[in-house]
């Protein structure tokens, strides 16, 4: 079973996107499920997804109602025990 669950949330933002994965990837814990929800971008972000797609877990990238929706199709998606809503721009 997977400990922790992180989902971000990202929205024509690849610079914060591409700071905030390489925060979780930094994390001397491992045991991390990684979920990232795109909401159609049309900036680089879907670019920087597919740079790290090999320490990502599910990478969803279409357009949705809004932030609770993205949330709720990460959500939905989750495996781990605990999830932490880590949205671009943040880092741990």
């Amino acid at each position: 079973m997977i400990t922790l669950t992180v989902v971000t949330i990202n929205w024509n933002n690849g610079i914060g996107l591409e700071k905030t994965i390489e925060s979780v990837l930094n994390q001397s814990f491992k045991d991390i499920e990684y979920i990232i929800i795109d909401g159609g971008s049309t900036d680089n972000s879907k670019t920087i997804i597919q740079q790290f797609s090999q320490y990502i877990d599910i990478a969803i990238s279409e357009q949705d109602s809004g932030i609770y929706d993205a949330m709720n199709k990460g959500l939905a998606k989750a495996k781990g025990e605990y999830i932490l809503f880590l949205n671009s721009g943040d880092m741990l």
